[in-house]
Formats: structure tokens, sequence, C-alpha cells
């Protein structure tokens, strides 16, 4: 006979799951990277098309991308735990999966957020033993961190419109650890600028980020000439965004960023 178990998602949703899942569908890149590492791949049965950590996971089922779900394939999987984030997903279509599966959703502004998901998880899953290695991992890596003063900078997302992040987000915490002050921090998650908004910001870095928007070698060269008295460079959003088990590789991505630009 199976179990159950009752939790609450960061949402503060009650939930009825088994213990142990045996079919779960990923709804995000960083958290299927986080199953992979809990050691419960065997029981991942969809993903995204974003899931690309592990390598393995893209042999899994694609079931859409983060905003937009195929309902057919994800039926078909018939998950008994479908795990997805309110900022990541879309709500019409978690609420729509909610009607048919028990879906825990995580929200995540902190790093303390970040490590309560990773312990819940870890618990739901039952791999509360490795889920506390890593957050402990984690915990150690950023406390053992010290980040310089890197200046002021703004950390870009999307173009056309242009998209930085703002306070009330996990990329605005992270940016902090990595010894940035977010010039964007008077303003509300992900807020669009003008590039006279972005010039009377007067950041010392542009950050461009890998992600969500693919930043690369041609946009920089276009930024540096629109606005010349920043240092415009292209990070790895992986490092500022996952909230996964990524976290134990970001501060050392911090570290090596910082060193960067002190040279």
């Amino acid at each position: 006979m199976s179990r159950h178990i009752e939790v609450v998602d960061q949402l503060g949703n009650p939930l009825t799951v088994p213990n142990p899942p045996r079919r779960i569908v990923s709804l995000v890149p960083s958290q299927t990277e986080l199953l992979f590492d809990l050691g419960v791949s065997d029981a991942v049965v969809g993903v995204t098309k974003f899931c690309v950590h592990p390598p393995s996971a893209k042999e899994k089922a694609i079931i859409g991308g983060t905003k937009k779900f195929n309902f057919d394939k994800i039926h078909e999987l018939s998950p008994d735990l479908i795990i997805g984030n309110k900022e990541e997903n879309y709500r019409t279509g978690i609420e729509e999966l909610g009607k048919h599966y028990p879906v825990w959703m995580s929200d995540i502004l902190t790093l303390d957020d970040a490590m309560a998901m990773m312990d819940a998880l870890g618990m739901i899953v039952d791999r509360s033993d490795r889920a506390n290695e890593l957050v402990n991992h984690a915990r150690a890596q950023f406390a053992s961190f010290t980040g310089k003063d890197n200046g002021t900078a703004l950390y870009f997302i999307w173009q056309e419109p242009y998209m930085v992040a703002g306070k009330d987000t996990f990329v605005d915490e992270m940016l902090r650890f990595a010894g940035f002050k977010n010039t964007a921090d008077h303003l509300t998650r992900y807020p669009e600028l003008t590039a006279d908004g972005i010039r009377s910001l007067n950041p010392g870095h542009i950050l461009l980020s890998s992600e969500p928007y693919p930043f690369k070698e041609k946009h920089l060269v276009e930024f540096k000439e629109k606005f010349p008295r920043a240092n415009v460079i292209l990070v790895d959003g992986e490092y500022f965004s996952w909230y996964g088990s990524r976290l134990i590789q970001a501060a050392d991505y911090f570290k090596k960023l910082s060193h960067e630009l002190s040279q």
C-alpha cells in the first residue's frame, strides 16, 4: 500500500503527496537539477525544454516550456507530483494542473528561501539526508565568501524593451552577495527602462545575463556604444538566478568575477 504525507508548499498551499513520489514532472530548470542531485532522477518523468542540467535531464519527456505547458503530454505521463515555481511558471497553467495533480510550488526571493526549498523537496522525495548535505555545503560556501565591493550595477534580463532585475527578486539578493550595489533596487521586480533611464541611473557595471535573454558578444558591443560610461560584461545567469543545488558553485563564480573586475 502506498504511503502519503501532508505537506505545505512555499505559497502556503496544503497538499497530499505520495511518499515518495514515483512520477515527478518538474516545471523549473533549477529544481530539475536539484532532483537529479538528490538522487531521484529515475522518478523524474517529465521536464521543460529549458531543463538542461544535468545533460541526462534532456533524455526525459519534454512537456513544453516554463510559460507554456503541453497538457496532453503531461496527462500522458500521469505524474503523481508536479513541482513548479511562482515566478517561472504561469498562474493559469498551474491552476489547471492543480485540478488533476498535487502541484508543489516554490516562491524564492532570498537565499534562505532557496535553502528551505531544498530541504522541503528533500523530505518529499525521501532524500532528507542528501538535501541536508547540499544545504550545508551551499551555506558553507556563502559563509566563507567575503564579497568585495564591486560598485554599482544594472543586471539585464531582456532587451527590446530593456528589462533589469529590481528589488524583491532572487537576482537582487545574489547581486549583493556578489558585491554589487543594484542601482535598480528602488524599483520592483523586473522593470522596463529606457536608454535615458539607464544613463540616469549611471551604473558602474552593466551585467548582461545569459538568460532568459541570451545576451552575446554582439550585444556587448552594442551596449558599450550606447552606454560608454559603464563597464559592460557578460555574466552567467545560472549563478545569479538558479536557486537549487547550483548554489554550491555560485560563490566560486562570484569570487572569480570579482577577481576579473579588479584586474
